[in-house]
């Protein structure tokens, strides 16, 4: 459909996003500007403090949209909790301050409340996120198929591969 659109308005609107020459947002857009290249498009440079900062604003932008499986909603809450861990962790280091737990509680909380989710939600999300990285590492194709809902494994399986040595990966992906 987005396709359909594009070559009906004979312009891609939204401009593609990127941070470091790396594409944030507008793959599909960017897909489709490559297959017509008469098609005029722009591109916006956004700057980041850091990769995590970069996951945390896609998953952010992502979790905006309405057409998200509850698989996708999900996997992004997830990566935006990790994410915001990883971000804060390294800023801790580099200020010489302790880690708290209270940190992840209040973080796990805040993106409940901008999702609309319950804590105990971010923190199974972030391990669904895990799980469903480790799978696709092990057998790829594995994401595309888990986030559309093509395959439905139990939070237990999909938490099981992630916490399996990678040699075991690809059996636990299989069954």
């Amino acid at each position: 459909q987005l396709e359909a659109n594009i070559l009906r308005d004979g312009r891609i609107i939204n401009p593609i996003i990127v941070w470091q020459g790396l594409i944030v947002d507008g793959h599909n857009r960017y897909t489709i500007a490559k297959k017509h290249p008469e098609i005029p498009f722009t591109v916006h440079e956004k700057e980041f403090a850091s990769r995590y900062e970069a996951i945390i604003w896609i998953c952010k932008n992502q979790l905006g949209r309405r057409n998200l499986t509850p698989e996708q909603k999900k996997y992004l809450i997830g990566k935006q909790y990790e994410a915001e861990k990883c971000a804060k962790s390294n800023l801790k280091k580099s200020t010489g301050q302790n880690g708290q737990s209270i940190d992840k509680r209040w973080t796990r909380q805040r993106i409940a409340d901008e999702n609309g989710v319950n804590d105990s939600f971010v923190k199974r999300a972030e391990q669904f996120s895990k799980g469903v990285d480790a799978a696709e590492k092990a057998v790829p194709g594995t994401r595309q198929k888990v986030l559309t809902g093509e395959v439905k494994p139990t939070a237990a399986e999909i938490a099981s591969v992630a916490r399996a040595p990678p040699e075991e990966r690809p059996a636990l992906v299989a069954e």
